[in-house]
Parts: structure tokens; C-alpha cells; sequence
């Protein structure tokens, strides 16, 4: 999801990791074991008490992808799995057995998004064939401290790559496909995570936002996604966007296990400086968050501009989850509008400025420096597509690489009062000015309008949804399932200021609890219906 000024962040390809094992015969292994939806909550009570083992579940997952990933509705979420996950899985079991748990998630097999680094036999690619040769010297933090939790890494998944102009859509995966409506738009670069977590093929995952990369799939697959605030968890091991927006979050398919797998990602660290600033402000247990009957008296700003007003689908949508936070014991407050929205839509030229300054300079400093056989920098990088135009350059062109790399710079200066300018027209002048002159706990907005149908020629129309601000403000925000069009999944965003994540999760799961609206995706086919 991108504004106009922000550079744009099937068949298996070559590269294209396939698992290649007979899959296991387990009666668990049936889709009618309900498995594939069960919340990660009600996962570690079946742990718990032995009713399941991790090497159970981890099997049960494996064979998921084996038989929806590239067979089947083939929705090439999963580039590859982690061949060391049963192994991993046959840890926990042992250590729970032992009595010794390591935190919160243990024995739970979760997906990470292809830009978040892995030191292990998996690759790190952004999902291009020319960087499969990167192989850091250690985990991305927030990989870390999954594992320091007990989670079981089980796969990298797809994404939308910086040579690809359509959501979901790697050189090295293809093109990841909506499971509800197998020919739309997974919507936005953590499409594969989202998509994935939606079809059960993992218990949850973990994505990456810039500018709507969590939101926009969360909303368009019917799960729950939380855009932390930038600075809330560590971006270190991350293929860079740019640092000013950048975030990394869980996605999952209930409020109560995107809580529990943000604390684990939360905390200082000192490899990334922007976390110094959460001090004090972070939880590492956002589950007390979670309070029956979180909404009553709850005030809310309602967005009508902008944000809100695009698409007669999602505003009906939006429109019926009001009446459900009316009847919660929400007071609404309408057009609570944000004051800047135009400015942040039309002609706020310092975002780019930002965007390409960081690029240029954070992309070329992780390539020079991460370990392993492969370009070292944005030319190389442009040149090996350039060799491998079959591949590599057969759908989309390389203008945003070219860009990048054609980038002069700007001055320190220029580029200090640029962050000061997105950052004033966002949030003094934006999110923030409309919370307190509303007095409200949270704005609430359609996530986006209903996905729309996968065009590898001409990539993604504009999309228009609650992504935009909270990116630029690099501030917190939740988008939540809030009903259908047309077997078409549609979200809305609860958001507010800085570090303001236990609001949105208890707003967020009064709603959930009062319109549970998500249901398993039907892998409807291409052509059919709307």
C-alpha cells in the first residue's frame, strides 16, 4: 500500500524451494482435524496437556503446504521450509517433557517473511533469485527472540520483491494468491505471511511494514495484523525499506495471539537505536490487554475523509462494525477526521526524499556487509537481473532498483528537516491533532476496499486504506476482520499515537468478541463470482 509520492515496495520459479519428503499418514493430518484454524491460544492448552505434540503439529503444517502451497489452489505463499523444523519440534516436545519450557510460544511453528534474516539452512532472499546466497552471520532479532520463546522457524514466506509491481509476487515464489478468491491480490508485501496464516498453513507469522505491508494483507485476507509502533520491536537482520517507517509484526488469526507474539518481539536492543526510544514504554506480555468488555466506554474517533469514502463496499462494512461498537458500549465520535489526510495523499514530497535517502543508503550497507555469494551492492544487484532477464525481469522492470541506485543524495540537512516534516504533518499535525481535539483513545477506519484481481502486466491500481498515516507517523495500529463482500474479506483499523498498542488490542478484541465475523477461506476459483 503506497501513496503516490512512495516508491512501490502462478508456477514455482527456479529457485523455488519445494519440500521433498513423503508426507506423514497421521490421522491428525486430516483437513477435517480443524487444526488449520485453531488460534495459537487453544494450540499451547492442547500442548499443554498432551493432547498434541509439536512434531504433531509441525507435521500437520508441513503436509498443509505440500498440498496448498504449490498443488491444489497453489497459492505460493511458502517459498520453503525449514528442513531442521521436525528436528526442532522433537526439542520442545523433549524439553516439555522435562518440564523446561522456554517462553511463551513453545513448540509453535510460525512462518518469517523472507526479508527477515535466518541463520540456518533456509535462505534470506527478499525473494530474488539473486540474493539466495545470503546467509547472515546470525538471526534478525526478532527471529531471536521467537526462538528464545520456543518457536519453531517452519518457513520463509513469500512477499512482494522490489523487482515486482503486483502484491505478492517474487521472482523467486511467484505470485501469491488470495485463499479466498484464488485470482485477487493478496495485498501488500507481508502478502505471503498473511495469505499463509489465513489458509492454516502455519499457526501464525511474522511480517514487515513500511507503508501498509501488514495492514493491507491483514485486512484482505481476513486475519489480524499489528503494525507496532517503528521503534517498539528491533529491525536489526531486516532487509532495510526505510528506517523512518519500518516495522516488524505478527500476523495471526485472532487478537489474543497477535498480543502474545508482540511481547515476544518487544524490548530494547541495542543493534537498533530506534528501540531505545520504547524504554519504559513496551510490554513484554500484552495479553492483560485482552479485558471482557474493553469497549464499554471506550471513545473513538470515526475517519469519513480521505481514508474512509473511497469504496461504497468498505465504507458499508465499516458502517455495520460501528453499530457493533455502539452496541459494545463504544461512544463514536464521527468525522474525526485527520486534519493533514489531503497533504499526506497529494504533495508531501519530504516522504520520498526519505524513503530513497534511507533505501539508498541502508540497502547498500546491508548488502556490503551480510556474509555469503551474492551482489554487494544496488548496481550488482540490477546487473545480475539484467543476466537473468528470463527470470528475473520477465513480468516488471527494475525502475524502483534504477532509482535507488541513480539516487545523488541529499544533504544531511535537507534530509534531517525532510524526517521533520513528515513526522510533524503526520503526527503533531495529523493522528495526534485528531485525538485530542476529538478526545478520543483511537481512530477507526476501513483497512482497504475489497482486493482486486491479480494483473501481472500492469501491476496494482493505487491503493487507497488506513496505511498511509500510520506509516508516516510510524505509529501503532491494529486492522481486525470485519465482514465480507462477496466472499471478499474486508478490515478495519483501530490506531493512535505512539506506543499506544495496549489501547488497540483492547479495543480490538471487544470488537472481535462482540462481530466475530472471520471463517476459514474457501479457495474459490478464478472467475467465479464477483
Amino acid at each position: 500500500m503506497a501513496a503516490p509520492a512512495m516508491l512501490g515496495l502462478g508456477m514455482p520459479r527456479a529457485g523455488a524451494v519445494v519440500p521433498d519428503r513423503a508426507a506423514p499418514t497421521m490421522s491428525l493430518l486430516s483437513s477435517s482435524s480443524g487444526l488449520e484454524d485453531t488460534s495459537i491460544t487453544d494450540l499451547l492448552k492442547q500442548l499443554a496437556t498432551g493432547k498434541l505434540t509439536s512434531v504433531e503439529l509441525t507435521r500437520f503444517y508441513l503436509d498443509r503446504i505440500d498440498r496448498l502451497n504449490l498443488h491444489g489452489p497453489a497459492l505460493h505463499a511458502v517459498l520453503e521450509t525449514n528442513p531442521d523444523a521436525l528436528k526442532l519440534a522433537a526439542q520442545r516436545d523433549d524439553e516439555r517433557r522435562r518440564g523446561k519450557l522456554r517462553g511463551p510460544l513453545h513448540g509453535i511453528p510460525l512462518l518469517i517473511k523472507d526479508n527477515i534474516g535466518t541463520a540456518d539452512k533456509m535462505h534470506s532472499s527478499n525473494g530474488m533469485h539473486g540474493l539466495m546466497g545470503v546467509r547472515p552471520a546470525h538471526d534478525a532479532t526478532a527471529v531471536a527472540r521467537l526462538r528464545a520463546a520456543g518457536a519453531i522457524p517452519l518457513g520463509k514466506a513469500n512477499l512482494t520483491s522490489l523487482v515486482s509491481s503486483s502484491s505478492g509476487y517474487s521472482q523467486r515464489g511467484g505470485q501469491t494468491r488470495n485463499p479466498y478468491k484464488l485470482d485477487r491480490s493478496p495485498n501488500g508485501s507481508s502478502a505471503g505471511p498473511a495469505a499463509a496464516t489465513a489458509a492454516g498453513l502455519c499457526a501464525g507469522a511474522i511480517g514487515t511494514e513500511t507503508i501498509g505491508s501488514i495492514l493491507g494483507p491483514s485486512g484482505a485476507n481476513s486475519v489480524v495484523g499489528i503494525r507496532p509502533t517503528t521503534g517498539l520491536t528491533s529491525r536489526t537482520g531486516m532487509f532495510p525499506g526505510a528506517r523512518s517507517f519500518d516495522t516488524i509484526g505478527p500476523i495471526c488469526r485472532t487478537v489474543a495471539d497477535a498480543a502474545l507474539l508482540l511481547g515476544v518481539l518487544t524490548g530494547v536492543d541495542p543493534t537498533d537505536t530506534a528501540t531505545a526510544a520504547s524504554a519504559g514504554k513496551f510490554h513484554h506480555d500484552y495479553t492483560p490487554f485482552l479485558k471482557p468488555g474493553g469497549l464499554k466506554g471506550a471513545r473513538i474517533g470515526i475517519v469519513r475523509e480521505v481514508f474512509a469514502g473511497y469504496s461504497a463496499h468498505a465504507d458499508a462494512v465499516a458502517e455495520e462494525a460501528m453499530e457493533v461498537l455502539r452496541k459494545a458500549g463504544a461512544v463514536l465520535v464521527d468525522n474525526a477526521n485527520i486534519p493533514t489526510a489531503q497533504k499526506m495523499m497529494s504533495d508531501l514530497d519530504a516522504a520520498f526524499t526519505v524513503q530513497i535517502t534511507e533505501m539508498k543508503h541502508d540497502i547498500e550497507s546491508y548488502l556490503a556487509r551480510t556474509p555469503g555469494d551474492h551482489p554487494r551492492s544496488v548496481a550488482e544487484l540490477i546487473a545480475y537481473n539484467k543476466q537473468h532477464a528470463s527470470t528475473e525481469l520477465e513480468y516488471f522492470d527494475q525502475n524502483v532498483l534504477q532509482t535507488i541506485a541513480d539516487y545523488a543524495g541529499t544533504s544531511d540537512a535537507d534530509y534531517k528537516k525532510a524526517v521533520a516534516t513528515v513526522r510533524r504533518v503526520a503526527r503533531d499535525e495529523g493522528i495526534d491533532a485528531a485525538l485530542k481535539k476529538h478526545r478520543v483513545e483511537a481512530l477507526m477506519m476501513p483497512t482497504g476496499a475489497p482486493t482486486w484481481k491479480i494483473d501481472l502486466i500492469n501491476g496494482d491500481p493505487q491503493i487507497m486504506g488506513s496505511a498511509i498515516p500510520v506509516g508516516y507517523a510510524g505509529y501503532a495500529a491494529i486492522s481486525v476482520p470485519a465482514g465480507f463482500v462477496h466472499g471478499l474479506p474486508v478490515g478495519i483499523t483501530f490506531t493512535g499515537t505512539a506506543w499506544s498498542e495496549p489501547t488497540l488490542i483492547r479495543l480490538a478484541h471487544g470488537f472481535e468478541q462482540a462481530h466475530p465475523v472471520r471463517h476459514a477461506p474457501t479457495f474459490e476459483a478464478p472467475g467465479v463470482g464477483l
